[in-house]
């Protein structure tokens, strides 16, 4: 089934129609109303005019809104269609992006993990798709990016079910001071998703946001 990147701005574009409808009718319909008003005040008594002014500088304000809203809507649409024909490019591409999920297939799940500094050490803890522990591993790292594979066992030595497991790193440095170790997933780009108007990478049931991206390469 097609979808449409652009349903959203579509939808806003459409509405900003609709409402500069009615406000053109509504303006009409004032300019009609005073006109007459004017032709028949008692020129003993005139009608304030303050109001009229003021009725008449709401309009433009709006007037001036929806041209803006068209702006924005403009600039939307050609985002979103520029992220879509980026996104759609990167398909079967070998990405590297941030984050801490990455997909247990076969025998392993991979990450690629990055100390700021030697000497730091921690507790790698695996979670499953609904945040429970599954396994736990002590680690020792150097200065800059090592990969981290898991073997799917869990902590009890069964074999692990294959799917989405995320990470979470408590590390510390020789001094006891604790250290942010970031991590990042990898593999080759299989589909996009389009339905909610921002390009999302898949690489199976795994999400990769465009905007997380780290590095892009031919895959082999």
């Amino acid at each position: 089934m097609a979808v449409d990147p652009l349903s959203g701005a579509a939808s806003t574009s459409s509405a900003t129609a609709t409402t500069r409808t009615t406000l053109a009718s509504n303006f009409d319909t004032f300019l009609t109303l005073l006109t007459t008003q004017l032709k028949n005040q008692n020129p003993l008594d005139p009608l304030d005019t303050n109001q009229f002014t003021q009725q008449l500088v709401q309009f433009a304000g709006v007037e001036q809104q929806l041209k803006t809203n068209d702006t924005l809507t403009a600039l939307l649409s050609a985002t979103q269609t520029s992220q879509a024909g980026t996104a759609l490019g990167l398909v079967g591409k070998s990405i590297t992006a941030e984050g801490d999920t990455s997909l247990l297939s076969g025998d392993s799940a991979k990450w690629r993990i990055n100390a700021p500094k030697d000497g730091v050490a921690g507790t790698i803890t695996i979670r499953d798709a609904n945040g429970s522990v599954v396994a736990t591993k002590e680690v020792e790292l150097a200065y800059g990016d090592q990969d981290f594979t898991w073997d799917g066992r869990k902590a009890d030595g069964s074999r692990a079910t294959g799917g989405l497991y995320s990470i979470s790193i408590d590390a510390h440095d020789v001094a006891g001071n604790a250290v942010t170790v970031t991590s990042e997933v990898s593999g080759v780009v299989d589909g996009v998703d389009l339905s909610t108007g921002q390009a999302v990478l898949l690489m199976g049931d795994l999400r990769i946001p465009l905007g997380s991206l780290k590095s892009v390469r031919t895959a082999s």
